[in-house]
């Protein structure tokens, strides 16, 4: 059974850290089924925009079944190649806000079908885009013992990715992975189960983020990020687990900070430099909402606001 239900995490926190103008022209770079997009559109006037990229060519077509209207275009795209498409609209330096919600979307983990999700059987699939690339059946089945160990180890901070990867190699020697009960299955039987902790969930996280390519896309966009927003536009991004957040901060942090001076050396005012981005800070989900969505409980939200400063290309 699948489900079109999803509830935005940090709806609240988001909308309000976009600091939105009802004529602006704003990004959600992960449309999923549009929570965050619906949002964004009841503030916008009729000169407003909303422009949002999907993966998954099964939030495309929700879009178009369940969104009217020109002021939402959606667009069938990995988010990494929003400059390049958005450049060719003339878009470049006049976005007003651009939302990353980094989690996987409650139909994609509630379809068994996708392959997402160690609590119920089906296809070891994994793709967000099912229309390209690997499936984690597929990787899974011509990646080596060391290759498997480094992913789970680099993507999931899974302390015991040897030992899974000596355990995936040594089942494939009867019969093939193809199911995500069975992957899910071979790991418990590597790891002691956890309170309130699934010992697959580190290893699916890390499959499924290197069959993404999902960190990779996310420096990325950061990056495009500075072009593309226009001065006192925002970037607010939510993340889900450490090394996402990671490299979300580090990225706030190299273009927030200004350059340490010698120590002693008295600054005036006049003589601080504009940064790229102002860092205004990292929010948590309230109590109430982790108790209403439990999705919530590991989401931090940063925002960051782009100034006037122009950022020469290397």
């Amino acid at each position: 059974m699948t489900s079109n239900q999803h509830q935005s995490v940090m709806f609240d926190e988001s909308i309000k850290g976009l600091n939105i103008k009802n004529n602006g022209i704003y990004i959600d770079a992960t449309f999923g089924r549009g929570g965050h997009t619906r949002g964004i559109l009841n503030q916008l006037s009729g000169s407003g925009k909303v422009i949002a990229f999907d993966r998954d060519i099964s939030a495309v077509h929700y879009a178009k079944e369940n969104f009217n209207g020109d002021q939402l275009e959606v667009i069938h795209s990995a988010f990494s190649n929003m400059l390049t498409l958005l450049d060719k609209r003339g878009l470049t330096g006049k976005i007003d806000g651009i939302l990353m919600d980094l989690g996987v979307s409650s139909p994609q983990l509630d379809n068994a079908q996708r392959g997402f999700s160690f609590n119920q059987d089906g296809p070891l699939d994994m793709r967000m885009d099912q229309t390209q690339g690997l499936s984690a059946a597929q990787w899974l089945s011509t990646a080596d013992e060391t290759e498997i160990a480094d992913v789970l180890y680099q993507y999931g901070e899974e302390r015991k990715s040897r030992r899974i990867a000596s355990a995936i190699k040594r089942y494939q020697q009867d019969k093939s992975i193809d199911t995500t009960l069975q992957l899910a299955n071979i790991i418990a039987s590597v790891i002691k189960v956890q309170k309130n902790k699934h010992p697959a969930t580190r290893s699916f996280q890390a499959i499924r983020i290197f069959i993404n390519q999902e960190l990779r896309q996310l420096s990325e966009t950061l990056e495009q990020a500075i072009e593309l927003l226009a001065a006192g536009g925002r970037l607010v991004v939510i993340s889900f687990h450490s090394i996402e957040d990671r490299i979300v901060k580090q990225f706030i942090q190299k273009y927030s900070r200004q350059k340490q001076a010698p120590k002693g050396l008295p600054i005036m005012d006049s003589e601080i430099k504009e940064t790229v981005f102002k860092d205004l800070g990292k929010k948590f989900a309230s109590k109430e909402e982790v108790q209403t969505n439990k999705r919530s409980r590991s989401a931090i939200l940063r925002i960051a606001q782009r100034s006037t400063l122009k950022v020469e290309k290397c």
